[in-house]
């Protein structure tokens, strides 16, 4: 039998510490998804419910200094980071 794959781990090998990601929520009241933005601080793989999955640490650009946990695939791309060049 195969080698249980991390759910999400496709999506995580996108991205890198300190790219700029963006995730939506429902706003009720506008009842329109809102874009968030944010930087990403880590990536680990995490068992959840019995299962490995791809869990990212975001830190809000909007300035409330909370990290918040994403599953992976909710994130989204906007702005890769600068490497460093040795």
């Amino acid at each position: 039998m195969d080698e249980e794959r991390i759910f999400g781990d496709i999506a995580a090998k996108n991205f890198k510490i300190g790219d700029i990601v963006e995730w939506t929520t429902w706003d009720p009241h506008s009842k329109l998804w809102e874009p968030h933005y944010g930087v990403l601080v880590s990536l680990k793989n995490e068992l959840r419910s019995n299962r490995l999955v791809s869990i990212s640490k975001v830190l809000p650009l909007n300035g409330t200094g909370i990290e918040i946990e994403f599953f992976t695939l909710s994130l989204k791309l906007v702005s890769r980071t600068k490497e460093e060049v040795s």
